[in-house]
């Protein structure tokens, strides 16, 4: 059986309103390379809002996945679930994908209210990583997410997705409001 494809996405926010997404595709958790990525741009992007971030960045990560292969499972940068019962990015992801690929996220800070998120510390890190998961035993992600390849607390593949929405160059930035 061949291995997971597996992406994981990010997105940076630039000037008002203009946000790029980027995504790199991997073939198993333990993959040290990308096998493929994707970066999009868009403008018109909502302004954050505090406990509903996901209305300001799932539109970017679903631009981003129409730009790639379509993956066995998905990795976000952020939380799944808020607190328990309560859908965070990663579950609102889920939801637009008609459950139908699982969505691990591995967020790098404490959200207060969501004591379901596994802590994870890799490397010779103190500081943990917060993984919680849906589609997927929320502790097999977390292991999963410890075996991911890089010694330093944040994997490899997850600190080059963050590069490459930081620093990427989209070939075109498209309103948000035209998909």
């Amino acid at each position: 059986m061949d291995a997971p494809l597996v992406v994981c996405l990010d997105v940076d926010y630039r000037a008002e309103g203009i946000a790029v997404a980027a995504g790199v595709w991997f073939r198993g958790w333990t993959a040290e390379r990308e096998e493929a990525q994707a970066v999009a741009g868009f403008s018109g992007v909502a302004p954050y809002e505090p406990g509903a971030f996901y209305r300001r960045e799932l539109p970017c990560l679903l631009g981003v996945l129409r730009e790639g292969p379509r993956a066995d499972l998905i990795v976000v940068d952020g939380y799944v679930t808020l607190a328990p019962g309560h859908a965070g990015l990663g579950a609102h992801l889920h939801d637009a994908l008609k459950r139908k690929v699982p969505v691990v996220g591995v967020a790098k800070t404490r959200y207060h209210s969501a004591t379901d998120a596994i802590e994870v510390r890799r490397g010779q890190s103190e500081a943990p990583l917060f993984v919680t998961a849906v589609g997927i035993d929320p502790s097999m992600a977390a292991a999963e997410v410890l075996r991911m390849h890089g010694p330093y607390r944040v994997p490899t593949l997850l600190r080059n997705v963050d590069q490459l929405a930081r620093h990427g160059m989209p070939d075109r930035i498209e309103p948000l409001n035209a998909r």
